[in-house]
């Protein structure tokens, strides 16, 4: 099976390093909890959208290489390769902050790859099964001209887009339940990568 896979809080999480960063230049008090959504929440209700957007820039950029891969995903992509199936990452970002330090956002993803999604010392995938677009148009076509047979994001509205393929199994990956009526007959969720390893590997 071609399974794609979704790269921004689906295989990388953020939440950690949007706190550590936001602690460190004071925009959030301690207690915020250790969530990017919670970080983003406090800053939109004080008026700051404009620090935040600027961070989004910072952190995907210079800091890039700091945030963590969710726990499971590399055994996940290790073993449904093992099982034959073929993993292609397909992404929608800007290729570069909109406000701030022109950071290459593209290059910086991609460093974190070749960083970070390794078993033994070797990468677990290719450059060629890596895509990076710059609208969500451009990646849902991307997702249809891999062939892809099922999908694997943390965003409803790309899984259930009018232009998603409809050959394409719709998996959403939903660690923190902010989703929570968005299954349907046509969408599975899953809340974690061991549930996604047993759903294709088991």
């Amino acid at each position: 099976m071609h399974i794609g896979i979704d790269f921004d809080n689906t295989i990388v999480s953020y939440d950690a390093l949007f706190h550590k960063v936001a602690r460190e230049q004071d925009l959030v008090p301690a207690e915020t909890p250790l969530n990017k959504v919670a970080v983003r929440d406090h800053l939109r209700r004080v008026g700051q959208e404009d620090r935040w957007t600027q961070m989004q820039g910072y952190v995907y950029g210079a800091r890039m290489d700091e945030a963590l891969a969710y726990e499971g995903v590399i055994d996940f992509i290790r073993r449904s390769r093992a099982a034959g199936h073929e993993i292609t990452i397909v992404s929608h970002k800007t290729r570069y902050p909109f406000i701030g330090p022109q950071y290459d956002l593209h290059a910086a993803a991609r460093t974190w790859i070749e960083h970070h999604l390794q078993w033994d010392g070797e990468q677990l995938l290719p450059s060629r099964s890596i895509f990076f677009e710059l609208t969500k148009q451009e990646k849902l076509a991307r997702i249809a001209d891999c062939g892809c047979e099922a999908f694997i994001d943390d965003l409803p509205e790309i899984l259930l887009a009018p232009d998603f393929p409809t050959r394409a199994a719709r998996l959403l990956f939903d660690p923190e339940g902010h989703h929570p009526h968005a299954a349907s007959d046509s969408l599975q969720k899953f809340q974690n990568w061991r549930q996604l390893d047993l759903h294709f590997n088991s």
